[in-house]
């Protein structure tokens, strides 16, 4: 009751300064007893009372809405500093297009990292916030003629784009934990953040698989496994959604694999077959829709096979909604409309973009430009009657099934008072150090050099050019003005007062010249090699070398594209000179792609893979590097060893990695480089474990019976540590050419020292399916090949049993 009555006083102050004291008396009437008379009749019309059923509602709704209502339930309005230039409502909203109301409005007020235009002191407090879009809600309700509410959005990929919140490590990290249970955690925080922030629908989580690593965006994705993504999208979107908050899946479809990796505006051309398209970048999508019923999908910019997705009526509507049973709303990416007409050229001009894309089932375009740059020619179609209202009802109606879903209508505010003490809170904070450790593998570790004896220690350097960087822990979409602990700052805290801890930066990310120099190589420049020189003097003073390598979010990330994937600039003659010095080199990678390092592996004794580690980064890998956490992460991709395997990725197909022998008819295999350097599913522990009694039942099955699995795991080591129990399937024979195997189970759990556990794995029909040669999906009868093991070529156990 307390919260009505400061909706209405609010509403009240609103209206006088929007308005007249008329219309407060007006707006103040429209909070009744168990229902709001958003459209101010003075009556309960269906869609205003709770106790109908939502289509009712929807229809009704529909009914009362004119042809601008309606198209303003088609665009995004972006917040401030994007396209808002007010914080908070004005008179002047009054003659702008959503004065009739809008879809959604995107992240608003949030701060937005490295924007200073959409710094706000409304992100912050947090309570502030919520009160801010509580004002800006009730100018809609209030001041628009039918009072629909807004769905405020934002984006939430390693935890929510908005000031001060909950900052996960990137996303290629939280692939790498292989732990279901932290990332449906993880969407819990994100959700419950952005419900008390008063966020409605959030952009999370991406599901694109990562097949090319020169991609840039192969930072922000879970992997390069369908199963694996899969299996981790559809917990965060559980986790989201249960806080009553829309999770809204991204980038649909085929988005992840622009032509020879290049990213930009060359998005474009991705080529893939339509057995593959279904089989391993639309699996995700389809298993997340169809098994947490996510209310969003994002529309990807790219086309396939000469059709835009964002065009494609099978795509939007055959695909998404007809065979996935999506129902939620469709809303575009950046200029996915506009590209129809500047890029792909399919359309005439944008205005048949626009048509184009509505037929195929947009429901929303987002992009930022103001909203009436849509809203007008969507307008126009409509009069020209080049679209039809059926198609528009259609649309719109969508949007408001996401808006009664998540209970807008009912409850179109948030009480601010939670939002100070349920954001970021010390469990928050405590949980994201957790997941940058399980984020964390161990790529090499020759003689047990890790972890660090501190009681054997007394001068470390160290070096490179990532150890006292920062910024790659806050990225454009996700939380910003956390503070940051550097992996220098990590290892002097952990190392204490008796070690001594020197620094040197060695060299920058790149060189002069640099992407350039990737093609043409240069000499390093007296300052660099003075740089280089200075940590190796200090290299000779210390017992143990720490150098922290990589890329930075400069070099990798959303538009850019590497063409070599080697340690950029003089990073690796920096390793080299260290290691001269016949001191242990231990090498920190902070990077957000698979790395073609094989010098360092050939001749470091230990490499420790970080990716993109959140703010607490440098505490977690700190940890790890002394011992007091025992690295448990597998690698979500696979590493090559040269650009030259590219495309080198888990699953595939029979002879499509070659590792054709050294020796045989023509030499087989002495002209091409073969294997990975490191394979999917790759990870050391400071601890040992060993396999058992692998159980698979029944040993025949018909093909719609379920298949259990169980194997004993002990660890054998004097370590508590962390297993990630995979299960691979192999279809011995088949109709048609299928990967030579494919993960279908996974189980990260830890073991004390001598403890053993028995996981469980059960195999479904849709585990052992097949696209077979008419594209139907069907489980054929035949042998298949259960194999468990640590990673995708480290198989420990096997057995098979028969479809019958």
């Amino acid at each position: 009751m307390q919260l009505l009555i400061r909706q209405i006083t609010a509403g009240i102050l609103l209206s006088a300064l929007t308005g007249t004291a008329a219309t407060a008396q007006q707006t103040s009437s429209i909070y009744r007893h168990g229902w709001i008379d958003f459209n101010k009749n003075g009556r309960k019309d269906i869609f205003e009372d709770p106790a109908q059923p939502a289509e009712r509602r929807i229809q009704d709704l529909l009914s009362q809405m004119t042809p601008e209502e309606k198209t303003c339930q088609m665009a995004t309005l972006y917040g401030y500093g994007r396209v808002l230039k007010d914080e908070m409502p004005t008179a002047e909203w009054k003659t702008k297009v959503w004065k009739d109301g809008i879809a959604n409005i995107d992240e608003e007020l949030n701060s937005l990292p490295f924007n200073k235009k959409a710094a706000s002191k409304y992100s912050f407090p947090y309570s502030r916030h919520t009160e801010a879009l509580n004002t800006i809600q009730r100018w809609f309700v209030e001041e628009t003629r039918l009072g629909i509410p807004v769905d405020f959005t934002n984006e939430a990929i390693h935890g929510l784009c908005h000031d001060r919140a909950t900052p996960f490590c990137a996303p290629i990290g939280i692939g790498s934990t292989w732990n279901r249970a932290l990332v449906s955690q993880a969407g819990h925080i994100a959700g419950r953040e952005a419900r008390l922030l008063g966020y409605t629908n959030i952009y999370v989580p991406i599901l694109d698989p990562a097949r090319d690593p020169r991609w840039g965006r192969v930072v922000e994705c879970y992997g390069e496994d369908p199963f694996l993504i899969a299996e981790l999208g559809k917990q965060m979107t559980l986790g989201v959604q249960s806080e009553g908050v829309a999770a809204t899946l991204k980038h649909y479809a085929v988005y992840s694999v622009p032509k020879g990796g290049r990213d930009g505006n060359a998005r474009t051309d991705p080529h893939v077959a339509p057995r593959e398209l279904h089989q391993i970048y639309l699996y995700p999508f389809r298993r997340v829709i169809q098994e947490a019923r996510p209310m969003g999908v994002m529309s990807s910019y790219n086309d396939w096979d000469g059709v835009p997705v964002t065009g494609s009526y099978y795509f939007l509507t055959e695909l998404l909604r007809q065979v996935y049973g999506f129902d939620g709303y469709v809303v575009s990416d950046s200029e996915a409309v506009e590209y129809l007409f500047s890029k792909h050229h399919v359309a005439a001009d944008y205005k048949d973009a626009v048509r184009q894309a509505v037929e195929a089932g947009l429901n929303v375009r987002t992009n930022f430009t103001p909203p009436e740059e849509y809203i007008t020619p969507l307008r126009e179609l409509i009069k020209e009657n080049r679209l039809s209202m059926k198609t528009i009802d259609s649309r719109v109606a969508d949007v408001l099934r996401v808006k009664f879903r998540l209970g807008l209508f009912d409850k179109p505010y948030n009480d601010p008072v939670p939002a100070d003490k349920g954001v970021h809170t010390a469990a928050d904070e405590a949980f994201a150090l957790q997941l940058n450790r399980e984020s964390l593998v161990l790529l090499k570790n020759d003689h047990e050099t890790l972890p660090l004896d501190k009681g054997k220690l007394r001068n470390i350097l160290v070096t490179g050019p990532l150890a006292a960087a920062s910024t790659h822990a806050i990225s454009r979409y996700g939380p910003s003005n956390n503070p940051v602990t550097t992996v220098l700052d990590g290892i002097k805290t952990f190392a204490g007062k008796d070690i001594r801890v020197q620094y040197a930066k060695g060299c920058d990310i790149v060189n002069p010249g640099w992407p350039g120099t990737e093609i043409i190589p240069t000499p390093p420049d007296s300052s660099e090699l003075a740089s280089i020189a200075e940590a190796v003097k200090l290299a000779r003073q210390s017992d143990v070398i720490i150098a922290v390598v990589g890329e930075d979010e400069k070099r990798v990330g959303e538009s850019l594209s590497r063409t070599d994937l080697s340690l950029p600039g003089r990073q690796l003659q920096l390793l080299q000179a260290l290691h001269a010095t016949g001191k242990p080199v231990i090498a920190v990678l902070i990077n957000g792609q698979p790395l073609t390092i094989n010098w360092e592996q050939q001749n470091l004794p230990a490499i420790l893979e970080a990716w993109f580690p959140g703010p607490q980064g440098g505490t977690a890998i700190a940890e790890t590097l002394f011992g007091a956490y025992n690295p448990g992460g597998r690698l979500p991709v696979t590493f090559p060893k040269s650009l030259g395997q590219i495309e080198l990725n888990f699953p595939y197909k029979p002879g499509s990695h070659a590792d054709q022998p050294s020796s045989g008819n023509n030499g087989y295999g002495r002209t091409s480089v073969n294997g990975a350097l490191y394979p999917f599913g790759f990870g050391l522990s400071y601890t040992s474990f060993s396999y058992n009694n692998l159980v698979v039942t029944p040993q025949k099955q018909a093909s719609q019976g379920d298949i259990h699995v169980s194997v004993d795991i002990t660890n054998t080591g004097k370590r508590k540590g962390d297993e990630v129990v995979q299960l691979y399937l192999k279809d011995l024979v088949s109709s048609v050419t299928t990967y030579v195997m494919q993960l279908r189970g996974f189980e990260r759990i830890t073991l004390q020292p001598g403890e053993k556990k028995t996981v469980h794995f059960v195999l479904h029909p849709d585990d052992l399916s097949i696209l077979d040669r008419n594209m139907n999906t069907t489980v054929e009868p035949g042998d298949f090949e259960v194999l468990i093991g640590t990673s995708s070529e480290d198989i420990k156990l096997r057995q098979g049993f028969t479809i019958i």
